[in-house]
C-alpha cells in the first residue's frame, strides 16, 4: 500500500484525502491550522464539500499539524493556497516555506507532487531551490512533478475520478512515479513539462474568467445605451450555435479573481486579463451606481441577500460582496442587514445575518449579491417585499428579466 502525505488541508487538499483514503491508500493529512486539524479528528468537516461528510465519518487518514511526518511516506503532494499580492504579484510564500520545511525530511525514493496553482516556471524553481540544497537530484534520487487539480467546488469528489490529469514532469522517473499514481484515479492522462502543465490550469480559469468579463462588459453597455441585457444574451445565444455569452454577474473566488495575475505579473503593459480584472471588479461599483440613479440609498434599510462567491457554497475567499456592501456604505443607509443561509454565523462584516424572511421584511432596498437556489423563488421574494421596495437582480436569480424593479406586488 502507497504512502502519502498531502500538506495543506483546504478546499483542494481535504476532498483528496478522503478520496484517496477510499481508494486504499494510506493517507496522511498534514496543516499547521490547530483547528481545522482538531474538526478532523473529531470527523467533522470545516466546510461544506458534497459527499465528503460520508467519507469522513468512515475515514482512516491519519491528521497531523507536524511535517515530519512526510519521512515515512511514499508521495508528498502540496496543496497549500497561492494568493496574490496587491500590486498583481504572486504570493508563493506558502508553497515556498513548505519546500524549506522539507529540505531537512526529503530522502531518496521520495516523489513530491506539486498541485497548487502556481505561477509559471514554479516547479522548475523548486527542482532548482531542492537540488542546491540538498545532496538530491530530481530524476534520479526523487522525482517531482507538476500535477494541478482543475476541480469545481462542491463536485471535488466527482471530478476526481472523471476529470483528465495533467502530469507536469521532465524525466522518466518523475513521469513513471506520477504515473503509477494517478493512474488509480482511472482517468485520463496527459504527460507534458512543467511549465505547460502550469498553464493548463492558469489557461482554464483564466479562459472562464474572460467570459465573464465580456458578459459582465456587455451589461454595462447595454445598461448605457438604456437596454436590457437579458434579453440581449436571451436572443444572442437562443438557437445560435456560435458564441454563447454568459449571464452578468459578480465574477470573484479563489481562483478566478487572482490566477490572472500569475500571467500578468510579467506583462509590462495592459493586456486582455488584466482589462478582464478591471471589468470584473467594477461590478460592484456598476451595480450600486446604476441603482443610484433609480433610488436613492441614503436613509434606506437595504437587505443584501448572500456573501459567498458561488452559488450554493460557504466559501467566502475572494467574494466581491463585501466590495458591494462597502459601495453602499458609502450611500449612509440607515441600515444594512445580510442573509447567507450557507453561513452559520449571527453577523457578517459587522451587519446581522438573518433569515431570509426578516431581511426582506422591512427592506427599501435588496440588492440578490449571490445566485443561491434559496433565492430562485420569484413569488417568495416579491410577496415577502413591501410594495414600493426596489429589487436589485444582477443574477436574473428571479427570472424576470430585469436587473432592477420596484415590486408591486
Amino acid at each position: 500500500m502507497e504512502k502519502v502525505a498531502i500538506i495543506g488541508l483546504g478546499r483542494v487538499g481535504i476532498p483528496l484525502c478522503l478520496f484517496m483514503d477510499n481508494l486504499g491508500f494510506s493517507v496522511i493529512g498534514i496543516d499547521r491550522d490547530d483547528n481545522v486539524i482538531n474538526s478532523l479528528k473529531k470527523k467533522k468537516m470545516p466546510f461544506f464539500e458534497e459527499g465528503c461528510d460520508e467519507l469522513i465519518s468512515k475515514t482512516k487518514v491519519q491528521f497531523v499539524n507536524d511535517i515530519k511526518y512526510v519521512s515515512n511516506v511514499d508521495y508528498i503532494i502540496i496543496t497549500v493556497g497561492t494568493p496574490l499580492l496587491n500590486n498583481i504579484e504572486t504570493d508563493l510564500s506558502g508553497v515556498f516555506e513548505v519546500v524549506k520545511s522539507l529540505l531537512n525530511l526529503l530522502k531518496k525514493g521520495h516523489s513530491i507532487i506539486l498541485r497548487s496553482t502556481v505561477a509559471p516556471e514554479t516547479t522548475t524553481f523548486i527542482k532548482k531551490y531542492i537540488e542546491l540544497n540538498t545532496d538530491l537530484i530530481v530524476g534520479k534520487d526523487l522525482s517531482l512533478s507538476f500535477c494541478p487539480e482543475r476541480l469545481a467546488e462542491n463536485h471535488a469528489l466527482e471530478e476526481l475520478k472523471t476529470l483528465p490529469q495533467v502530469i507536469g514532469s521532465e524525466d522518466d522517473l518523475s513521469i513513471s512515479r506520477s504515473e503509477n499514481l494517478f493512474k488509480s484515479f482511472d482517468v485520463k492522462i496527459f504527460h507534458t513539462t512543467y511549465v505547460s502543465a502550469e498553464l493548463v490550469k492558469l489557461f482554464n480559469n483564466n479562459a472562464r474568467y474572460v467570459n465573464f468579463a465580456i458578459a459582465n462588459q456587455f451589461a454595462i453597455i447595454a445598461n448605457d445605451f438604456g437596454q436590457n441585457i437579458y434579453e440581449i444574451i436571451g436572443m444572442c445565444n437562443e438557437d445560435y450555435p456560435r458564441g454563447h455569452i454568459f449571464g452578468p454577474g459578480l465574477t470573484a473566488g479563489t481562483c478566478l479573481r487572482k490566477d490572472f495575475g500569475m500571467i500578468n505579473e510579467r506583462s509590462h503593459g495592459t493586456d486582455v486579463l488584466l482589462s478582464a480584472w478591471k471589468v470584473n471588479e467594477y461590478m460592484p461599483y456598476h451595480i450600486v451606481n446604476n441603482v443610484s440613479h433609480y433610488c436613492d440609498l441614503y436613509r434606506k434599510k437595504i437587505s443584501i441577500l448572500g456573501y459567498t462567491f458561488k452559488k450554493n457554497t460557504d466559501d467566502t475567499r475572494d467574494t466581491l460582496v463585501p466590495k458591494l456592501i462597502r459601495y453602499v456604505e458609502r450611500k449612509v443607509p440607515d441600515t444594512i442587514t445580510i442573509c447567507e443561509p450557507h453561513l452559520d454565523l449571527m453577523t457578517i462584516q459587522g451587519y446581522p445575518n438573518k433569515s431570509l424572511e426578516e431581511a426582506l421584511s422591512n427592506a427599501d432596498v435588496v440588492f440578490i449579491a449571490m445566485n443561491h437556489d434559496v433565492f430562485s423563488n420569484a413569488h417568495e421574494i416579491c410577496n415577502s417585499v413591501k410594495n414600493g421596495s426596489w429589487v436589485v437582480d444582477i443574477w436574473n436569480c428571479l427570472g424576470r428579466n430585469e436587473f432592477l424593479f420596484q415590486n408591486n406586488t
